[in-house]
């Protein structure tokens, strides 16, 4: 299909090419009769056969900026890591340091100090800049809505059947087909909360919610999506990113961003105290799983590690893989128990099964993606989900059953309406109800799992921030979250239509 010019006097020539000067004020299609126009900057003209090739390049290098951004967060977090233990430091300790390491240290912060000012300052001006870029791009590319459906018509591979429905708090709900379900606010049980809660627990019948708030673990009471707080736990030394619960006893496990883990004992009386704390990781805990016999503890971390827990006497690091080469954003094991998927800042999916002989993990597949994601989930045996990095798809994976490969056999449209996120709040599906849980972006996608393999969205809430994070019960039932634009512990109650 050829593209012709619209301008006056050019006798609708086709369009050969496109202008990419950044201060150029006229018409960036041009054709042959528009060359005069651009006279002045010849070399910044290209063909249209190699727009494809000009807009990768973009995508790589707001990559880059995004990557470089991360490495100076990753930074940071570790000058917190060593910084912070000495809060807790008394004189007598001090002393077991030396002096010559105090200096050290104090000479290092005063430096810090003296840059403080001016690097935040620029920092902030960076960000504004950064902002106003981003939001011209989003507005322009908003301004081609029409364009976008268009494009998404031709080169799509998949049949968008949803329909949009608003609901009351910026909720929408998709409706798919007859077993229609959506989660309804309990706004009478909302609670208020300032500080970030960054992650959530239900235990095996619901009764009991953790919450991580900040560098503590409240403890609740869940009374038919009531929450009524029966102790407050102040282990760790910073904040809590991971809870999960065992599943045969009411023992549970936290993972934090002062590197350890710590395994939490029921003491009778809803209560529980410290069991033993693993030190293994050097870097914050960003995700962790418990099989299903509760004796094996699966860690991922910042130090691109994944460490294999077994329970003995005690609880011991049996192995490490070190595949990765970034850090470790999402875990999640199959319905056998056998095998294990990661996906990592790297941008590489790696599937690792158990060997039979020697109950070992190996590494087995390394799926290169175009763009690394935030959280993945097995859904059963052969087919897992992965959400690539704020996009508006979600990609489906499945095994390959003559050379037991995973490849991506669809992706699935949904929406996201952020250019940031992060890996907390994991993907997380319910078999008895089919439903899959996907955080992307300010959004909470909701979706069905079809009997043809498809996932329909029933519904998308909105929060309006991507500083998003929750949990699902394991029925299905209660959904809880907390947002930095409400900055509530809210519940939700799935509700059949």
């Amino acid at each position: 299909m050829q593209i012709r010019c619209t301008q006056a006097d050019h006798r609708n020539q086709q369009i050969i090419g496109f202008c990419i000067d950044s201060t150029c004020p006229n018409q960036r299609p041009y054709c042959h009769y528009c060359l005069p126009q651009h006279g002045q900057h010849l070399d910044k003209l290209t063909y249209f056969e190699l727009f494809h090739e000009w807009i990768q390049k973009r995508i790589i290098n707001a990559q880059n900026v995004q990557k470089n951004v991360q490495e100076c967060k990753l930074s940071l977090d570790y000058l917190l890591n060593q910084l912070i233990p000495y809060l807790n430091f008394n004189i007598q300790q001090f002393q077991e340091i030396g002096i010559s390491k105090i200096d050290n240290m104090i000479k290092g912060l005063c430096q810090l100090e003296g840059c403080e000012e001016i690097l935040f300052k620029q920092l902030k001006q960076f960000i504004e800049q950064i902002k106003q870029i981003i939001d011209q791009i989003l507005k322009n590319i908003k301004n081609q809505a029409n364009q976008k459906v268009k494009c998404n018509q031709q080169f799509q591979k998949f049949d968008l059947k949803q329909s949009i429905l608003e609901q009351p708090q910026n909720e929408s709900t998709f409706k798919a087909n007859s077993n229609q379900f959506t989660f309804e606010l309990m706004k009478q049980n909302s609670i208020k909360v300032d500080n970030y809660c960054n992650a959530f627990a239900f235990n095996k019948d619901q009764s009991i919610v953790l919450a991580g708030y900040s560098k503590d673990i409240k403890v609740f009471e869940n009374q038919q999506g009531k929450l009524n707080q029966v102790q407050l736990l102040s282990k760790h030394t910073y904040d809590v990113l991971t809870l999960n619960f065992m599943k045969k006893t009411n023992n549970f496990v936290s993972g934090s961003r002062d590197q350890s883990i710590i395994i939490w004992q029921v003491i009778g009386n809803n209560q529980w105290n410290c069991q033993q704390i693993l030190n293994g990781h050097s870097y914050a805990i960003f995700c962790l799983l418990l099989n299903n016999t509760d004796d094996l503890i699966i860690s991922g971390s910042v130090d691109k590690k994944i460490k294999f827990w077994m329970k003995q006497n005690q609880w011991i690091c049996q192995q490490t893989i070190s595949h990765h080469t970034d850090c470790i954003y999402s875990l999640s094991l199959n319905e056998q128990q056998n095998k294990l998927i990661s996906c990592s800042l790297d941008s590489q999916i790696l599937i690792i099964e158990q060997s039979k002989l020697d109950k070992q993990w190996i590494v087995t597949q390394k799926i290169k993606v175009d763009q690394y994601g935030c959280r993945l989930c097995f859904i059963n045996d052969n087919l897992f989900t992965f959400q690539p990095f704020c996009k508006d798809q979600m990609y489906i994976y499945e095994m390959d059953t003559n050379n037991k490969q995973y490849n991506k056999i669809k992706e699935i449209e949904l929406k996201c309406d952020s250019c940031d996120c992060d890996c907390l709040f994991p993907q997380q599906y319910i078999k008895s109800k089919c439903l899959l849980v996907n955080k992307n972006g300010n959004n909470l996608n909701l979706m069905r799992k079809q009997q043809n393999g498809d996932f329909i969205i029933q519904q998308s809430i909105e929060f309006g921030s991507h500083a998003l994070y929750g949990q699902l019960s394991d029925d299905g039932e209660y959904l809880i979250t907390w947002d930095k634009g409400s900055k509530e512990i809210q519940i939700r109650k799935c509700k059949d239509q």
